[in-house]
């Protein structure tokens, strides 16, 4: 075990998830020092709450696949809800993909994902447009979850094992002698320590380069559209994806009537902005109409529209690990997972910095010196 103190930065839902695992481990001196005056602040309570396990790398399917699993049988209620992803593809090309991406899943244990027909994408969300639509595919464990929920599970559960949170602390740099972690500087006081985790999500790359280190991670506005619906929608409806240019919508959490829209705008440019456009919202109803007519009478409610940002790397993967800074370790650049994939990433670092790497599942794959060295992971499937 390790009694040296280790300084979190970030008190989001993947520093909250790497101090739960530390101290479940038996780690006391675990401090999450977060910038605002409470936890959750940023991107995590701006996110959708979609766990799914299709994608196409092997890499990412596991961290879901563990993550899905630990949601459902967590002892502290996340609202997980199993209604499925259900991806939809307009031409031969993304049926191919969906194909061969689900026969990967099965490979890895996600015996339950398959492909469907027009037919039964019918039956499972009724009212889309399938006109030209060829087929899909379907993931019965994928669903939503409570990511504010998730977070003050992770938090509460360390402060109760013995760590310390200090908020409206912002962590101004990391300071190294000899290549190895000293302290961190805030602006409140040095605070000494041998072992420093950046989970500061978007904000990540300004931080390590303190430390010298370049991190790929840039910030990205993701806009999401609040709207009510004049019908309910069944209980199961899951959330919809369309291939052909990522535009998805899910029912909000605990309503048959709302709903949550959104889609990657290619037009979007990397900036720390949260801003919510109001443009935005008929460039993601002008998806909706053809997708989904249904939508397009829904009521937009202005006051529950947000944006959050995603922390995008160049190849849309997590990067976790040590870095060539003896005692410095990286949580950051999950490009929209990080909420998903926080009880596999936290458990993964916290096995690196504990045992020196991680054994319940190999992650060397998202080592930062991918980039470097030209090993970049390729995922298509990233919304």
């Amino acid at each position: 075990m390790i009694d040296e103190k280790i300084v979190i930065i970030g008190g989001g839902v993947v520093g909250a998830s790497v101090a739960y695992h530390l101290t479940e481990r038996g780690a006391r001196d675990v401090v999450i020092l977060e910038r605002e005056d409470a936890v959750g602040r940023g991107s995590t309570s701006k996110a959708t709450g979609g766990v799914r396990a299709q994608f196409e790398t092997e890499i990412n399917i596991r961290l879901s696949l563990y993550s899905l699993d630990f949601f459902r049988n967590w002892n502290i209620g996340c609202g997980y809800e199993p209604r499925g992803y259900l991806f939809l593809a307009t031409d031969q090309a993304q049926m191919d993909f969906l194909d061969a991406s689900s026969r990967k899943q099965v490979g890895l244990g996600y015996n339950e994902v398959r492909l469907v027909d027009r037919d039964e994408i019918d039956r499972a969300a009724p009212g889309l447009n399938l006109q030209d639509v060829v087929g899909g595919s379907f993931g019965p464990r994928d669903g939503f979850i409570d990511p504010v929920a998730v977070l003050e599970g992770f938090v509460s559960e360390a402060i109760r094992r013995g760590a310390t949170l200090g908020t409206g602390v912002d962590v101004t740099g990391i300071i190294t002698e000899r290549g190895a972690v000293t302290g961190v500087e805030t602006s409140r006081r040095m605070v000494p320590c041998n072992r420093v985790v950046i989970a500061n999500g978007a904000w990540a790359q300004k931080l390590a380069a303190t430390a010298g280190i370049v991190l790929p991670v840039e910030p990205l506005r993701r806009q999401i559209v609040w709207a009510k619906l004049r019908k309910t929608l069944p209980h199961t409806y899951p959330m919809v994806i369309d291939s052909s240019n990522g535009f998805h919508f899910r029912p909000a959490r605990g309503s048959s009537d709302e709903v949550l829209l959104a889609f990657p705008d290619p037009e979007e440019r990397p900036g720390f902005s949260v801003e919510f456009d109001e443009a935005f919202i008929e460039k993601v109803i002008g998806k909706a109409r053809h997708r989904a007519p249904f939508l397009a009478e829904a009521e937009i409610d202005i006051e529950k529209c947000r944006a959050g940002l995603y922390e995008n790397t160049p190849d849309h993967h997590a990067i976790l690990g040590g870095c060539a800074v003896a005692g410095l370790y990286v949580a950051c650049g999950f490009s929209g997972h990080g909420v998903m994939h926080s009880p596999a990433t936290g458990r993964a670092l916290a096995e690196i910095i504990l045992d020196g790497e991680s054994r319940f599942l190999d992650v060397t794959s998202l080592h930062l010196d991918r980039f470097a060295n030209g090993r970049l992971l390729q995922e298509t499937a990233f919304i």
